[in-house]
């Protein structure tokens, strides 16, 4: 009698982990098929010149947006040559977002083609995303779509409508020709201030500090269909607040616009760059800019309000003495 009650105790142990291993394979099979039905987004950069150090900005965007899993980059880099560069006409229609990494600020000749600029205004028209990268918005001030595409960006006084943001949290609009054309004083650790709830910054603190980065004071531009995400206060120039970051809707596309992302020549993985929150930014708007959602998780070392959150230069095969 015993024999058989262990007996039939073993045989109901067996069945339980049976269906435990079974419920194992299963949990593993539906993991495994998440993380490869997981949708990988192309994204293309488009560079060649630019007074900031684009080469590396490249790289190093490259290396975060490719590090979350989410993306497969492409670059296109336009021409110098101007002969070539004419026939420089990239296939914007195969991403799902194309990032600006070009700033002809101190060679207006070095514009892109007409077809290569009707190619993206079509692009981002017809439902495509476009992330304008730091020093993009100071590109291309007499190409009238580009400036209705990035809302605001580095202008004269005479250029367009410049944003504010006032003690109360409201915009304050200074029309051409009032204030100053856009500028910024020093780069230092500014708290930035979510001013407008949005996908790509559902999550964060209110507030969180970030380094070493520029405040543009003045961002002029049409400033039209455009929503400002977050605002800083200017602490070494002017002592007032503008807008960091903000989206502009350009026909069924999406534009991202920020100020962050400063990469000077002669830096190598600088801290603006370093900062977990930067990284997580980029990623998050890219991925909104790509699908219209983020599930890209708000990770353990987003900075906060008083504290900044560097990651280690090791991360990208590097040392602090580099």
């Amino acid at each position: 009698m015993n024999f058989k009650k262990r007996s039939y105790s073993s045989r109901l142990g067996l069945r339980r982990v049976a269906v435990l291993i079974a419920f194992g394979l299963c949990l593993f099979m539906s993991e495994n098929l998440s993380a490869q039905t997981q949708p990988i987004y192309r994204a293309l950069i488009v560079d060649g010149f630019s007074n900031h150090d684009w080469k590396q900005t490249t790289e190093v965007i490259r290396w975060i947006l490719e590090g979350s899993g989410k993306f497969k980059i492409d670059v296109s880099t336009v021409p110098i040559d101007s002969v070539e560069r004419q026939k420089w006409n990239p296939d914007f229609d195969p991403y799902a977002v194309v990032i600006q990494n070009t700033n002809n600020i101190h060679d207006l000749k070095l514009m892109w083609p007409e077809a290569a600029r009707k190619s993206l205004d079509d692009y981002v028209r017809q439902g495509g995303g476009l992330y304008i990268l730091h020093s993009a918005n100071n590109a291309f001030p007499d190409w009238k779509e580009y400036d209705d595409m990035i809302g605001l960006g580095w202008r004269s006084a005479y250029s367009g409508i410049a944003l504010e943001v006032s003690a109360e949290r409201q915009l304050i609009k200074h029309p051409k020709g009032e204030g100053k054309g856009t500028s910024h004083g020093d780069r230092f650790d500014a708290l930035i201030q979510i001013l407008n709830p949005h996908p790509i910054n559902e999550g964060y603190p209110t507030t969180w500090k970030t380094v070493n980065t520029e405040v543009y004071s003045y961002p002029r531009g049409a400033a039209e269909n455009l929503t400002v995400l977050s605002y800083a206060f200017d602490s070494t120039d002017t002592k007032k607040m503008w807008p960091v970051e903000w989206v502009v809707k350009y026909g069924k596309g999406n534009v991202y616009n920020s100020s962050m992302g400063h990469l000077w020549r002669g830096e190598t993985y600088p801290p603006a760059y370093r900062c977990a929150g930067f990284q997580t930014t980029v990623i998050r708007a890219a991925e909104w800019l790509a699908s219209g959602k983020v599930t890209y998780p708000v990770p353990d070392d987003f900075p906060t309000p008083e504290k900044s959150s560097l990651r280690p230069m090791e991360a990208m095969g590097l040392n602090e003495n580099e």
